[in-house]
């Protein structure tokens, strides 16, 4: 069995009085652009990941449903607990809410679909993955909900058409996937620094910047890297209702699909196949080219406004 895993990520610190805003959701301009996207309400972005704490106070205000496709807890469907807290911190980046607690996604008013692939070792499969890839393009909530986006902060070597097949199927019905590129880098132009499925021309792949919008020597290379965005002293949500700092592409991507959720709003008046290219377009106009080559930054730092 092909397996999948998280990318690896660097635990940074645990922080105790978290800012509201952190640096991430600041440097992409998200704020500036809440009042008329409406922070992302009306969109559904499904977490594909290692699960979440559905109970933490910023996210659970958010969360419209989940599925685990792993086999923790005796494989309970109903039962997508985080045991990594790398699920958690994503989903926080993409949807926590504006409260009086802790801390504000990029998209504070989205909802949030987690769908649980990477069991408590850290470890999945491409059946998983292709399967909640397929959950989430045919999933419909209690008002007709559709999903908007998938948000992938994990991948496998190997090329699949199966899982190509599933990442065509959600596209074609207007759901865009945004996916990290992977920490394997050695900051170098190479080509075989691939992981999937971000390598596909059809999703969209995040490399991660650090606060100095520096390329991260970890975020990894090639021709398919879409975009940059903030990967480095991530503050997020984490289980046990608290707040940590990661660094990795794994919290690079989540911005972006935050960003994805806003702007789909900008773009509602459209029929919903046509969003993506939309979405894909007004990023790379907007996009700030930090002077990388495009192997390491593709079209350049994400930028909303």
């Amino acid at each position: 069995m092909k397996k999948i895993f998280l990318l690896p990520t660097e635990f940074d610190e645990i922080v105790k009085e978290p800012e509201k805003i952190p640096y991430g959701v600041k440097t992409i301009d998200a704020p500036q652009v809440w009042g008329e996207t409406n922070g992302g309400a009306g969109n559904v972005v499904a977490v594909i990941d290692s699960g979440c704490q559905v109970d933490h106070p910023d996210l659970r205000g958010n969360i419209i449903g989940g599925y685990n496709f792993t086999n923790d807890d005796q494989g309970d469907t109903s039962n997508y607990y985080d045991y990594a807290g790398h699920g958690t911190h994503v989903a926080g980046t993409i949807g926590a809410i504006d409260n009086e607690t802790g801390v504000v996604g990029v998209a504070p008013n989205v909802n949030l679909l987690i769908l649980k692939v990477v069991d408590k070792n850290g470890v999945g499969s491409y059946e998983n993955l292709i399967n909640a890839i397929e959950y989430a393009t045919n999933w419909r909530g209690p008002m007709g909900e559709k999903v908007s986006a998938m948000n992938i902060s994990l991948g496998g070597p190997e090329d699949d058409p199966n899982l190509y097949s599933a990442i065509l199927k959600a596209l074609r019905k207007g759901i865009i996937t945004v996916a990290a590129a992977g920490n394997y880098g050695d900051n170098r132009a190479t080509t075989d620094e691939i992981l999937y499925p971000a390598a596909y021309k059809e999703v969209i792949q995040v490399g991660a910047v650090d606060p100095n919008l520096a390329i991260g020597p970890f975020s990894n290379s090639n021709i398919e890297v879409d975009f940059v965005a903030p990967g480095s002293n991530i503050l997020s949500t984490f289980p046990i209702s608290t707040y940590a700092r990661l660094t990795g592409t794994s919290m690079a991507a989540p911005h972006v699909t935050g960003a994805v959720a806003l702007l789909y709003n900008a773009f509602n008046a459209c029929d919903q196949s046509k969003i993506p290219g939309k979405v894909f377009d007004y990023l790379s106009r907007h996009a700030r080219p930090l002077g990388f080559r495009s192997t390491l930054e593709g079209n350049g730092l994400v930028q909303l406004s």
